[in-house]
Formats: C-alpha cells, structure tokens, sequence
C-alpha cells in the first residue's frame, strides 16, 4: 500500500514544530531513559521530523513511522474523541518500554502529527532512582511550592513570603520595605496577573499609585 503524503499549511507546520519545545522539556524531565518522537505526518516514510534519545531505538531524524503507532493512529482518525493513548510493548532487543501516543491537532481539528514517549523500563532501578532523586545543586536551592485555587490566593501567598524576607532582613530601612516587597513580587511576575496592583496595594495599606511608582522605578 502506498504510504500517505500531503502537504501541511505553514500555520499547522507551525503549530507542529511548537511541540519541540514540549518534547525537549519532556525528555529532560525523564531523563535518559525516556525516548521523545514527534512525527510530522505529511510522509510517513521519513514521519520523525524531531526526537531526543533516539539511542533507545536506534531511529533518527528522517526514519518512518512504525506499524504500531500507524495502527494507533488509524484508529484515533477513526474514533474523533480519542486523541491521546499508551500501550506497553517489548523491542527486538526484549526491552519493556511504556508509550504515549498523543494527537497533534491541526487549525481545522486534524490530526497532522503526533508526540510520542517512549518510557523504557529495562533501565536498572537503581540508576532510574537515583536519576529521581534530588542533586546536591538541586537541595542548595531549597525550592518550595505552593498549589493555590485561584490567581488571588496566589498573590497573598507570594506576598506573605516576600514580606517576610523583607521584614526579616534588617538592612532594609523602614521606609523602603514597601519598596523592596513590590520588587520581590515584580521578579516572580505577580503583576503580570489581573487586578494584583489593586490586591497588594489593598493588604500593604498603600495606594495603587504608590506600587505603579515602585514599578516604574525598577524599569528605568
């Protein structure tokens, strides 16, 4: 059977080579052990148009879809609400890997690619835990993170943070700890959010005015 070839529009070729990004963050998130394809579906013959790991299979750039994930595919075309799946298989090498298979949809809802993971569980356990464990450059920077409900309990969790460094640190006069806490929230991006300039001005009693003040002053 002939295998399929169109054409995309440059705007779904767009849409296609914005999941790179996704595929690189993915891979180095799960590490070497984790193989990440995205397919481009204009030619099936030479459909891997990005992939990271591919030592895990031994494909490259420019190699073709498998039989596998061609059947998957068919089968997501076939069923319109099935967009996303996972299967276990073993490669000629016997190696247990797990897979996801998701559909990249294009402007008009079809499917012009796909972004595959392929998670190989052959790997020794202890190389994967300790992969999973935290570095001694990952402790030192003593992350901690918060899940909120909505945009405002997050600004009045970041501000309670940033008033405490800022009220902790006694080289930092009265008069600028103000000044000093609207920096703190403006490095973490708390203004980019609707309505923050009014709710942190509203819980450290100043005006509005006084913040869009403090804001200008670290843009000059």
């Amino acid at each position: 059977m002939e295998s399929q070839s169109f054409s995309l529009a440059e705007h779904d070729r767009a849409i296609l080579y914005s999941y790179v990004n996704v595929a690189e963050g993915v891979a180095e998130f799960l590490g070497n052990f984790c193989e990440v394809v995205i397919h481009n579906l204009e030619n099936m013959d030479h459909s891997v148009m990005h992939i990271i790991n591919g030592h895990l299979s031994g494909r490259q750039v420019g190699a073709s879809i498998s039989e596998v994930t061609l059947s998957f595919l068919n089968r997501m075309m076939a069923e319109p609400n099935l967009n996303h799946l996972y299967y276990f298989a073993k490669n000629k090498r016997g190696e247990t890997f797990k897979s996801s298979i998701s559909a990249i949809m294009g402007d008009k809802g079809n499917i012009i690619g796909l972004l595959c993971i392929n998670m190989y569980l052959s790997s020794p356990i202890s190389d994967l835990v300790h992969f999973m464990t935290p570095s001694e450059s990952t402790k030192q920077e003593n992350i901690s993170e918060t899940f909120v409900e909505n945009t405002v309990e997050l600004m009045l969790h970041a501000l309670e943070e940033a008033k405490k460094a800022v009220y902790s640190n006694l080289a930092i006069s009265s008069s600028n700890k103000n000044k000093e806490i609207v920096s703190i929230l403006y490095q973490k991006g708390i203004f980019n959010l609707k309505d923050s300039v009014v709710t942190i001005a509203d819980h450290l009693g100043i005006s509005k005015n006084t913040v869009y003040m403090h804001i200008r002053n670290m843009n000059k």
